[in-house]
């Protein structure tokens, strides 16, 4: 089902034959117009989690979950008659978890569809590049379904590069058109009825960054992120119990604004030595104000070889809307159990080692990096969950 608390991106690998014309050359610089294989990435991850505050039962209860996801990334450019080069990023993905909070949807069942489900999300991007100028534009189209979830996406992104190459310019626009399955707790449901037909919620936003060369050591980029949603926001599985003992189906706002705002500043102290560092706020129409800062220190322990320790630190205020087990009041109009949605502090920390050997990992020359990461996630209310993620580039 959509509603996961993790976020495990992966990306990755297949083979595609490259298939060419014949071109007309250019007297100047001569740039061949067959599609070639520029590199294929995968990357696997595996993602656990446990807690006690579900909210499928009300904000108690286990959040027992497990992820295994893997995606199949497919670079590909050509170049036009004009000389500009186009690059075709095919991505593939495919996740199966299980769920056991999930599962409480309907405790009656030994095992419900809802204990388990597999996500499919390919995506297709062509992006058009002007090699004098670093100058590009460029279309992504996105599709993911899972057991109660559909999505179909689109974005179209630009970048531009100051003469000097010292400043850069991105944008980002992007919509996700989706449909969910309402599905209600078994207790809350008219007769014997699953579904209760399915309901839209569209996602629209926009990413604006500014990157810039301050000195030889130091790069900065300012980010801004606004969003809107708009439709069934509330997942209505979810249980939410009173304080005279009633439950209801969880009930939120049917629109909401989002507005993160970040700045990146990366100091390279020497050869071997990156620091790179993150700090984001967040603010929302529902309430919550988030700070994040992270800290990540690439050490280079030969010219193949890195090691990348991380640490990140979050804190929250939860949604006006939030109250936990048996604590909503009688004639609220929006209330939610789920603790993604209260106050909290986060903590994640991990490391990553990056090979780059020049004959090829394990001599083969086709695969020139290989990535492993670990990461341990800690939240103020005791959900713990751990990801280690496998990262191999082909070229």
């Amino acid at each position: 089902m959509k509603k996961i608390y993790l976020h495990v991106a992966a990306m990755l690998l297949s083979i595609a034959a490259a298939h060419g014309q014949n071109t007309m050359q250019d007297t100047s610089s001569y740039r061949s117009r067959k599609l070639k294989l520029e590199e294929v990435n995968f990357v696997s991850a595996y993602y656990s989690q446990d807690g006690n505050h579900s909210a499928v039962t009300g904000g108690i209860g286990t959040e027992k979950l497990t992820d295994f996801a893997n995606t199949f990334d497919l670079q590909l450019s050509r170049y036009s008659r004009n000389g500009r080069k186009n690059n075709y990023t095919f991505e593939l993905g495919i996740d199966h978890y299980s769920s056991a909070s999930s599962d409480k949807i309907d405790p009656a069942t030994l095992s419900s569809a809802s204990s388990a489900d597999t996500r499919i999300y390919p995506s297709l991007d062509w992006t058009r590049t002007n090699e004098k100028t670093g100058n590009s534009f460029g279309f992504t189209a996105s599709y993911s379904g899972e057991y109660d979830y559909q999505s179909i996406g689109g974005a179209f992104h630009l970048s531009r590069l100051s003469k000097d190459k010292n400043t850069q310019f991105d944008w980002r626009v992007q919509a996700f058109l989706d449909t969910w399955t309402v599905i209600l707790p078994v207790e809350l449901r008219a007769g014997n009825r699953e579904h209760e037909g399915s309901s839209p919620r569209n996602s629209f936003s926009s990413s604006i960054s500014l990157s810039q060369v301050i000195s030889q050591r130091l790069q900065g980029e300012l980010v801004l992120e606004p969003a809107y949603q708009h439709g069934l926001l509330a997942t209505r599985y979810q249980r939410n119990y009173f304080t005279d003992g009633s439950v209801q189906a969880e009930t939120l706002p049917s629109d909401r604004y989002k507005l993160p705002v970040a700045l990146r500043l990366n100091y390279f102290l020497a050869d071997r030595f990156i620091l790179r560092t993150f700090y984001r706020y967040y603010m929302d129409s529902w309430g919550i104000r988030a700070h994040t800062a992270e800290l990540e220190t690439p050490v280079k322990l030969s010219p193949f070889f890195s090691v990348s320790p991380f640490y990140r630190y979050s804190q929250q205020s939860g949604a006006r809307y939030f109250a936990p087990y048996g604590q909503h009041q009688n004639g609220e109009r929006y209330f939610t159990s789920d603790y993604d949605l209260s106050g909290l502090n986060s903590s994640f920390f991990g490391a990553g080692i990056r090979i780059v050997p020049p004959k090829g990992v394990l001599g083969w020359q086709r695969l020139n990096a290989l990535e492993l990461r670990y990461g341990h996630y800690l939240r103020s209310n005791g959900l713990a969950s751990n990801i280690v993620s496998l990262n191999l580039k082909f070229k």
